[in-house]
């Protein structure tokens, strides 16, 4: 089922509305998603990445407009479906695949390094990991449960909505991914509010396409340049305590919204250019629907990561040599799991989140 943005009503899902234009972005954002932590990971090996232009200029707007996305396509699901049917097949979708992705990490982390440490200590390592590694997927889940529980009371009021955003962005937390959560709310109800109103909002870039698109590339610029490390949320965790620290939140909600505005229209002009590439029918194709299994392997990849030691005497041609054969390597596995599973049931939705296609 989906909603007419026109009449507003439900009509029926077929398989042919699959946005191949969101499809393409999404496999895009993936791709930097896993050269982002490429660049962390084999050619800065964890050391100095914080200063790489390229590093700095994926961690602006990947992860707040691949959350901006997810809000605005789970705009069906928090109008239409019930509060516990919407948590239900949320939960299944993302949390399923995610529990079986890292309880075969930490099974591949425990026959290649045995641990001594206690049971209490196991279980609180793996709640760890299950939080930390796949944290997007927990924010996009959480913000889903703050959304839809707005809708209860407020029948979807921006101004409750907004406040909830405030409310979000200023809570004092700190510990666990709370600081990430904070930091993609805002995209994620961004991109609800889009979808709910979007013959508003076309109206409004169709009529200020020129002004909006050079005022939003302007700020992305200048806030690139004036980016610090204390700038990403993994080290300011969005937490203002003071006038320097407030400064820092601000840059980094302000630059990431200016750059995912900026790149989502570089995107969606490169698909209606280049729609007829094999490349970019590719990516559109296999990448985008691809998105959460291309995530979960590679979060369990770079945490397997964290515990050999390698590459210490490589030099730059062999970094990057590696760095493209295991990003490579990821995608083709992601790829292949996908295509072998996609049509066997549980295996779809333990491994994928997805029913199987005979079953859609």
């Amino acid at each position: 089922m989906l909603i007419d943005h026109v009449t507003g009503k439900v009509v029926p899902e077929t398989a042919h509305d699959r946005d191949l234009a969101l499809d393409f972005t999404k496999g895009v954002l993936i791709i930097l998603v896993i050269v982002g932590h490429l660049i962390q990971y084999i050619l800065y090996q964890n050391e100095g990445f914080w200063d790489s232009a390229c590093f700095k200029w994926i961690y602006m707007f990947h992860m707040p407009l691949f959350m901006a996305i997810s809000g605005y396509l789970s705009c069906r699901a928090l109008l239409v479906k019930s509060f516990t049917q919407a948590i239900g097949d949320r939960a299944t979708q993302l949390l399923v695949p995610m529990l079986f992705w890292c309880s075969l990490l930490e099974s591949l982390k425990f026959a290649v390094f045995p641990r001594s440490a206690g049971a209490a200590d196991t279980v609180f390592q793996f709640l760890n990991e299950f939080a930390g590694t796949y944290w997007f997927v927990w924010a996009a889940f959480i913000c889903f449960i703050l959304a839809k529980t707005i809708s209860i009371s407020n029948h979807w009021s921006p101004f409750a909505l907004f406040v909830s955003v405030i409310l979000v962005v200023l809570a004092p937390l700190t510990f666990s991914i709370f600081p990430l959560i904070k930091y993609m709310y805002p995209f994620y109800c961004l991109g609800f509010s889009f979808a709910q109103s979007r013959d508003r909002w076309t109206s409004i870039m169709r009529s200020h396409r020129p002004f909006l698109i050079m005022s939003a590339s302007i700020a992305a610029m200048m806030c690139f340049l004036a980016w610090r490390n204390d700038t990403y949320v993994y080290n300011n965790l969005a937490l203002v305590q003071d006038l320097q620290s407030g400064k820092n939140v601000l840059l980094m909600f302000i630059g990431s919204a200016a750059a995912s505005a900026v790149m989502i229209e570089v995107l969606l002009r490169c698909w209606n250019i280049g729609r007829s590439n094999r490349v970019v029918r590719f990516i559109a194709a296999k990448l985008g629907p691809s998105t959460l299994v291309l995530y979960l392997i590679q979060g369990t990849v770079f945490r397997l990561m964290d515990s050999i030691q390698y590459g210490e005497l490589w030099g730059l041609t062999m970094r990057s040599a590696a760095a493209a054969f295991l990003g490579t390597m990821i995608v083709a596995v992601a790829l292949a799991v996908r295509w072998t599973v996609r049509d066997i049931p549980y295996l779809s939705q333990l491994m994928l989140g997805v029913p199987p296609r005979s079953l859609r």
